[in-house]
């Protein structure tokens, strides 16, 4: 048998690790790589994309979902720039993902040749942590092993660049010898830290200190729901949730007050308002003005990254430890507080908030109200469902309209906020648990960008799924809407129509001619229907639902005088001023409604 090839290696060393998929698109920067999984059976298996950046994407989503390490590949020159993107949405988001980067010729380095770019200069900062260039096979596996223990301890992409030549000669093994590096067998240990003693001891003096308790919590808290819930019962808080930590806990529960900041709730815009004592765990929701005023509350931070503790409120008390843990070791010390007032004055807000996004949701549009479409959803989804959300005005129907419960699951570009994972994301959740239903919720812009061509993914690959439900819901309003919005209300200017109106297309039609099944809805009563067909049909389904791109996403912090404001810029020359005005009108009078 030939010996085997650097590349062969590189894939026995990503079996070794548990990789099953890798997404990404050939080329002759990795012609070694692509022949390797030609000779490796599908283990792991090949993910083609039909972009390099929506590879990254499927990565991230993949690593978001399933907790473990997403991998992506792509060649030299325009792959790996095009990998950027979505490794940059895994950065900011704390994601573990490796990314395996093709290269000229080492020949060839040095004497701009084709497709020859300075990989290095270009990744060292998406791949702080971790990036490598292999120039000789006895680097490995050394270079594969510590990409994949950094990407996972410190929850961030690595980049390992590969030479194409060297991907084609023999491995070499490290020898017992000077300047040559073994490694051990992939594994990671497990360790759990907790915050000191008397740091906890502290913290929870402080929460027994105050009659007012808030909590924040984001996806650093995802392992620490129970504790979560207890603290809460124990200090009668409520609890808010950064946007990336929708799914932690279940909107069922009556004190969680649902999301946060601009695509936030009242309750979680009043409690934070009003309390006195914050407790903020894993989590680094970046705008301060929607948590309490800086001299307002006692705040305790928990964050198992000390780097980004009491960024964003001066906290009293840093905890630098894993959430679990740490919540576990101080659940003792908390009292449970007897005056309930507050908890009942948060849990009747909870009420009333969820009672006025339904009237929203209600509300006449023409020709369908874009918050229906996902109150709509919220009735009929399963509680092991998967969310994925793209950036865009949906985005707020999203993360207002959309109650989690069960074991379900949501995520999105939270901080980066690109457009386009939407569709990827959903892609890479099915790999990660393919006897899942997957929901993507994306807007027409985001559609348009890069997820029509994604579609042509998911109809190559649905047969590899138990359950082959993913279904691509389209909010199709013909208008880049979340800028649109952030025109008026933020720069005080009417829709420019040449940047913010799209081409109007039929998603419903394309996806038939991709192969999947399809639905157009355009009257808001078909909306309940065509959700119930998608998500009892046996494969994947698009459903092109046309709505109102003027239904406002209304902050819940503002007021009619800032909604009068708006008003005055947008008559000045918006398109559609009139109808604007009187759905902000009516979307707004529901807060006051009892």
């Amino acid at each position: 048998m030939a010996a085997a090839q650097v590349s062969d290696h590189i894939l026995q060393r990503l079996r070794e690790w548990g990789v099953r998929e890798v997404f990404g698109y050939p080329g002759d920067g990795i012609n070694g790589l692509v022949a390797a999984f030609g000779r490796a059976d599908t283990c792991p298996r090949f993910v083609q994309a039909r972009h390099e950046e929506m590879a990254a994407f499927q990565a991230t989503g993949y690593a978001k979902f399933s907790g473990r390490v997403g991998v992506c590949t792509a060649t030299s020159g325009p792959g790996a720039i095009h990998l950027l993107n979505g490794l940059y949405d895994a950065k900011l988001d704390h994601v573990p993902v490796v990314a395996i980067v093709g290269q000229t010729a080492r020949s060839a380095m040095g004497g701009s040749y084709q497709q020859e770019v300075d990989l290095q200069s270009l990744y060292k900062d998406v791949a702080a942590d971790y990036l490598v260039e292999v120039n000789v096979s006895s680097q490995l596996p050394n270079a594969i092993d510590r990409a994949f223990r950094t990407a996972i301890s410190r929850r961030s992409p690595t980049a390992v660049i590969i030479p194409a030549d060297l991907q084609e000669e023999k491995y070499e093994p490290p020898r017992h010898e000077f300047k040559q590096m073994p490694s051990s067998p992939p594994s990671l240990p497990e360790t759990v830290t907790v915050a000191p003693d008397d740091g906890i001891r502290h913290a929870a003096e402080v929460l027994n200190a105050g009659s007012k308790v808030a909590v924040l919590i984001g996806q650093g808290a995802r392992t620490a729901a129970a504790e979560v819930v207890e603290i809460a019962e124990l200090t009668g808080a409520g609890v808010a949730k950064a946007l990336l930590g929708k799914d932690v806990l279940s909107d069922e529960l009556p004190f969680v007050t649902g999301p946060i900041g601009l695509l936030g709730s009242r309750p979680s815009y009043e409690m934070m308002r009003d309390c006195d004592t914050l407790l903020i765990v894993g989590s680094n929701f970046p705008y301060t003005q929607f948590l309490p005023d800086l001299d307002q509350a006692r705040a305790v931070q928990i964050d198992i990254d000390g780097t980004r503790i009491g960024m964003r409120y001066p906290t009293e008390v840093n905890l630098v430890g894993d959430a679990e843990a740490t919540l576990r070791a101080m659940i003792p010390m908390v009292n449970h507080k007897q005056d309930r007032s507050w908890r009942h004055g948060i849990e009747k807000n909870v009420e009333r908030w969820w009672k006025t996004v339904e009237r929203q949701s209600m509300l006449d549009a023409d020709p369908i109200n874009p918050m229906r479409i996902v109150w709509e959803l919220s009735q009929r989804i399963p509680d092991n469902a998967i969310v994925t959300a793209d950036s865009g005005s949906s985005t707020n129907w999203y993360a207002r309209c959309l109650r989690m419960r069960g074991e379900m699951r949501g995520s999105l570009s939270g901080t980066l906020a690109t457009m386009g994972p939407g569709v990827p994301y959903a892609i890479g959740a099915k790999f990660a648990h393919p006897d899942l239903p997957v929901v993507a919720l994306v807007g027409d812009g985001a559609m348009q960008m890069n997820g029509l061509a994604e579609l042509m993914t998911i109809a190559r690959y649905q047969h590899l799924w138990d359950d082959r439900r993913l279904i691509v819901c389209v909010f199709h309003n013909n208008d880049l809407n979340q800028v649109t919005w952030e025109l008026r209300a933020m720069g005080g200017a009417p829709k420019f129509e040449e940047s913010q109106s799209l081409p109007d297309v039929s998603y419903a039609d394309l996806a038939r001619d991709m192969g999947l099944e399809s639905v157009a809805v355009a009257d808001a009563g078909a909306i309940g229907p065509a959700w119930d067909y998608a998500l009892t049909a046996d494969g994947p389904v698009l459903l092109d639902i046309r709505c109102d791109p003027e239904v406002p996403p209304i902050p819940p912090h503002a007021s009619y005088e800032q909604m009068k404001d708006m008003a005055a810029a947008v008559v000045r020359g918006d398109p559609n001023a009139w109808h604007l005005m009187v759905q902000g009108a009516k979307t707004k009078a529901q807060e006051f409604r009892s």
